[in-house]
């Protein structure tokens, strides 16, 4: 039992030197630093690339290559001071993703849904914005500290015989899973904010983030879960919120010297 309520004491301090703030001012726990974030992220990204088929396209590639150059430029030297390696995946995934230590990737199904750069841009910008709000660490961390406190908990229960140790063990498990689906969708609703000013600043219309979710909408044909269960916020909660930062996004645009011909 002792051995327990120190396991807590640890969790707890590491937790509170562990502290960090997000881009848009949410409080985050960071358990892990940039450079093994890095490492695990091109760990990851040289692993795709020689699972996945790598798309041999002249246009393809050197569409989302001059896409994602121009949105890369606007990323804090403090997030990744390199070259970023930009690679087409040939799959029908109608999605995109970056990681930390410079990766970003593009499935060839996202190229058939969104219609203009602008669109595509939408979808670089809000990925590389996961990155920039260093949202893998984030999750990372709770999911350690969550796996760690379930544990204490566990022996807690059984050192003391509680008849009930399944059904609460079950019932925490939910809350932790509750929990764990909200920093998502709160996670997914910073990156579209932070990947809206992102695209804005390299000179792609923020407005066709609204329409590329419009589009996603069309696509999913209302065929998801309620968004209390999901870890993404739904389309239309998307759509309002990126109408509510529109205007910032515009000014940002506006300022931009940039107008790039993907």
């Amino acid at each position: 039992m002792r051995m327990v309520k120190v396991v807590v004491i640890l969790i707890t301090l590491g937790a509170i030197s562990a502290c960090a703030t997000s881009p848009t001012g949410r409080a985050q726990i960071l358990l892990y630093s940039d450079a093994q974030l890095a490492a695990m992220g091109k760990q990851a990204f040289t692993g795709m690339k020689s699972e996945l088929k790598v798309s041999n396209k002249r246009v393809e590639n050197t569409l989302v290559q001059c896409i994602a150059g121009h949105i890369a430029k606007q990323v804090p030297t403090s997030v990744f001071a390199g070259d970023w390696e930009v690679v087409v995946f040939d799959d029908p995934q109608v999605n995109a993703f970056a990681l930390p230590g410079g990766k970003i990737g593009v499935y060839t199904g996202l190229l058939d849904v969104a219609q203009n750069q602008h669109q595509i841009a939408a979808v670089i910008g809000h990925e590389v914005a996961h990155v920039i709000a260093r949202h893998g660490n984030s999750r990372m961390s709770q999911s350690t500290i969550l796996n760690i406190s379930q544990q204490a908990a566990l022996q807690a229960l059984e050192a003391n015989q509680v008849a009930q140790t399944p059904s609460i063990m079950q019932a925490f498990g939910l809350i932790s899973n509750l929990g764990t689906l909200k920093y998502g969708r709160d996670d997914e609703s910073e990156a579209d904010i932070i990947g809206l000013e992102l695209m804005a600043k390299a000179g792609f219309q923020p407005n066709a983030a609204i329409e590329l979710w419009q589009n996603m909408a069309v696509l999913s044909q209302g065929q998801k879960p309620p968004e209390f269960l999901s870890t993404h916020p739904s389309e239309e909660t998307r759509i309002t919120e990126l109408q509510t930062n529109l205007a910032r996004a515009e000014a940002l645009y506006q300022q931009s010297p940039q107008r790039p011909k993907c």
